[in-house]
């Protein structure tokens, strides 16, 4: 398993257009993406779970990657990440 923190620049946090294309990008890979803020995790590939997170500019969410494709998921959604949000 993989983590990375991350601390969301995005000025209105991870809503609607983001998220979906958050979840689409994590539907990408094999392994299991979650995303975890304030002791609760989701599944990135879940769309609503993600909005219902209520993640806002400014705060640190940590992002887990755990498969076989584990590698390659981590970069690219590390990257999504720093690019998009």
């Amino acid at each position: 398993m993989k983590t990375f923190t991350y601390t969301i620049q995005d000025e209105v946090g991870i809503h609607a257009r983001p998220a979906g294309l958050l979840a689409k990008k994590a539907k990408e890979f094999q392994s299991t993406i979650t995303l975890e803020k304030g002791g609760k995790s989701v599944n990135l590939t879940k769309l609503m779970a993600v909005m219902g997170m209520g993640v806002k500019c400014g705060d640190t969410v940590t992002v887990s990657v755990d498969g076989a494709d584990e590698e390659t998921a981590f970069a690219e959604m590390q990257a999504f990440f720093q690019q998009n949000l």
